[in-house]
């Protein structure tokens, strides 16, 4: 095959019937990973790929090294306080995995840190290293050191499919417990004598739906169902209040919340219900002293924050009320303190409610940031751990002193080779949507960066997740060649509270994906772009394949990474992971009409037309349980089949999950490989620009 064939997929008419409406899908046959056909049509999809972006071979090298040049190899974490140790991480250099560790605590400060070498006196609770071995995969689940110091719980994955096998290892002596737990899923909650360990297992559907509890030194075969979730819009959750006074058992559906507690020191006692669930009321809870803290949103769109007796959980009394313009993200309680995470005007925020005082908010001193609590394991303290960064400051490591009000800097990410944050800017734009809303989108560029210029668009817009101004050392390998990156802040994210969520879901879902278009053409109107190459993944990817279907020509290029493109088959389909609960995001198009016909007018896969289409890269990995590979597989044979333009090229990961490849450096030579793409991109729709120009 020349590297100007491409593959041809076959096509297998399967038809399917709904709601009166029948459809023949050619290449649903791709479905099938155990096929020997489909497994051939991915290794020569990827040959071709290799072929395609052979020519790049240089340039992938160069941005991984840069990427790895401007990266302390060797580093470690700041040491968060938890009882009497000190616990951390470090990282040395080519080694693809990071080092757990723990210090015990001699007086009030952390200890100095000092790149290159262990701490003096440390103890390796988990070296990433030795437990991956020669896998070409591997990832942590859980990692949790018991309440009273002695004992880790920890679980890895070998494969990528996100089902873990968790083991017990004694502290003191470094022994591994013949404890093993396989098929668990993500988190776990410790008894307070460290007797008894709480977890999560999934169904074939890959739900998080029942809990066990594992008393230490028996078979897992002894262990005791203590919850089952038999409503399928439901995940469950297990995990400890931040004093470690109880285990919360969280059972969730999109829009529904249900929370149980247990007394850690009776881990074999019956977990009570907080407040029963009723449709549409969500809500969390924290502990402090002789009360629940319940965030949650009943009558309070963006939500508030209530007091509860522990002897009367359901006796809800407001604490921090609504706000219109602010979205509460969540509450942290400390012995005589709490701290509310909030959102407002598309930036987060940090307030403190102190025992004895006024709440304040804390000042951060850049305009377009992301601020938030981060760990602060210890209940008692009178400091708050603070994570901060910009899109042209490094993440940043702040310890604010609760008594002084002072921030301490504690630590930033070191950018070697010179990086210097005044060399760059950041800025915030609005654009206007077709219904007349204002779009925010966060910008950054070498400062002195000829206009217009080369732009990537990242956007992703879905499950009220913000896509926050942050940092990265692998984008200066853009920005430095003089391109600009901006993120569309588009709704269906939580960027503007939940208002911003609610008309970016359901039946006003196609926001999400023309406020993208419009925020692309606001960025070439006001002289910010040139060139646009759209990246996104996940649901993300489902932006990508909608909003390339409603305007090819917006766009010099599209990644869709792990992208959500055959939304409709697969929401259709209960048997497959995630589908019932994905229902009350996107509907229920298998038993609706209504919900049906607005996703089949959407759906990337359903929508391809004969237009001419930029060049598309779609990334998968054959082992993803979140979005199956088939997706983008199906949508590039279709879009070869259907569609104008390209090249359209799809790259899976044979033994990988949904995210991607594990080790460090294997990440970031996938990240020069897509960089180098978006480069090539950029550089080739500039030349086809000036010569349709002529």
């Amino acid at each position: 095959m020349s590297s100007d064939t491409p593959p041809v997929a076959k096509k297998v008419p399967a038809e399917r019937t709904h709601h009166g409406d029948t459809v023949i899908d050619d290449y649903a046959w791709l479905t099938n990973k155990d096929d020997p056909d489909t497994v051939a049509y991915l290794e020569a999809e990827n040959a071709f790929t290799h072929d395609q972006t052979g020519h790049l071979k240089d340039l992938q090298e160069a941005v991984f090294q840069e990427i790895k040049a401007r990266t302390q190899e060797t580093d470690l974490s700041v040491p968060a306080r938890k009882g009497g140790w000190w616990y951390y991480s470090r990282t040395e250099e080519g080694k693809q995995y990071g080092i757990q560790c723990r210090l015990r605590v001699e007086g009030d400060t952390p200890p100095e840190l000092k790149a290159g070498e262990p701490l003096p006196g440390e103890q390796v609770l988990l070296d990433g290293n030795v437990l991956a071995g020669d896998s070409p995969f591997f990832a942590m689940g859980t990692s949790a050191v018991s309440p009273d110091g002695s004992a880790l719980a920890y679980s890895t994955d070998f494969s990528g499919n996100e089902r873990f096998t968790l083991r017990f290892k004694r502290l003191d002596t470094g022994e591994v417990l013949a404890d093993e737990i396989p098929n668990i899923f993500y988190g776990g909650a410790w008894a307070a004598d460290g007797s008894a360990f709480f977890y999560t297992t999934v169904d074939d559907a890959w739900r998080p739906y029942r809990v066990y509890r594992h008393m230490i030194g028996t078979s897992a075969d002894e262990d005791v169902l203590v919850y089952e979730e038999s409503d399928e819009r439901f995940w469950v959750g297990i995990g400890l209040t931040r004093s470690e006074r109880f285990v919360v058992l969280s059972a969730g559906s999109k829009i529904t919340s249900e929370v149980r507690v247990l007394d850690a020191e009776y881990p074999t006692g019956e977990f009570a219900v907080v407040r029963p669930r009723r449709t549409g009321v969500e809500y969390t809870i924290d502990h402090q002293g002789d009360r629940f803290l319940i965030l949650h949103n009943e009558g309070a769109r963006n939500f508030e924050i209530a007091a509860a007796p522990i002897d009367d959980p359901a006796a809800w009394t407001p604490l921090v009320p609504h706000r219109e313009d602010t979205r509460l993200l969540d509450v942290d309680a400390f012995s005589d303190h709490l701290v509310v995470h909030f959102r407002r005007d598309g930036l987060t925020g940090i307030r403190v409610l102190p025992e004895d005082g006024e709440p304040y908010e804390i000042s951060f001193p850049e305009p377009i940031h992301t601020a938030e609590p981060a760990g602060n394991p210890e209940f008692h303290t009178g400091r708050l751990r603070l994570a901060y960064a910009s899109m042209v400051t490094p993440p940043s490591v702040y310890d604010y002193d609760l008594t002084s009000r002072e921030l301490i800097l504690l630590k930033r990410r070191p950018v070697l080779g010179g990086y210097e944050p005044e060399g760059y800017e950041q800025f915030r734009e609005w654009a206007v949507a077709e219904d007349g809303t204002r779009i925010p989108v966060s910008i950054v560029a070498k400062r002195g960066t000829p206009r217009p210029a080369p732009t990537v668009l990242y956007g992703y817009g879905s499950y009220e997740a913000s896509i926050d101004p942050s940092f990265s050392v692998a984008r200066l390998s853009l920005l430095d060649r003089g391109m600009v990156f901006a993120v569309a802040h588009v709704r269906g994210g939580g960027e503007m509270g939940r208002r911003w969520y609610e008309e970016g879901r359901l039946s006003n879902k196609k926001n999400t994906f023309s406020d993208f278009v419009a925020v692309a053409r606001h960025l070439k109107r006001s002289g910010w772009s040139s060139e646009i190459v759209a990246r996104g993944g996940s649901a993300g990817g489902l932006l990508m394949g909608a909003a390339v279907n409603l305007a090819p020509e917006e766009f010099s290029g599209v990644v869709a990474e792990v992208p959500f493109v055959d939304a409709l088959n697969t929401i259709l389909d209960p048997s497959l992971p995630l589908t019932v609960i994905e229902w009350d995001e996107w509907g229920d198009p298998l038993h609706n009409p209504d919900v049906y016909a607005y996703m089949k007018s959407y759906t990337p896969y359903e929508n391809i037309n004969d237009r001419t289409y930029p060049p598309i890269l779609a990334i998968t990995s054959l082992n993803d349980t979140r979005v199956l590979f088939h997706e983008p597989a199906k949508w590039v044979a279709r879009l070869r089949a259907t569609a104008a333009g390209g090249p359209f090229l799809l790259k899976t990961e044979m033994g990988a999950g949904h995210g991607g490849r594990s080790g460090r450096y294997d990440a970031w030579r996938e990240e020069a490989f897509t960089l180098s793409w978006i480069l090539d991109r950029a550089a080739t729709g500039a030349t086809e620009d000036t010569e349709e120009k002529k």
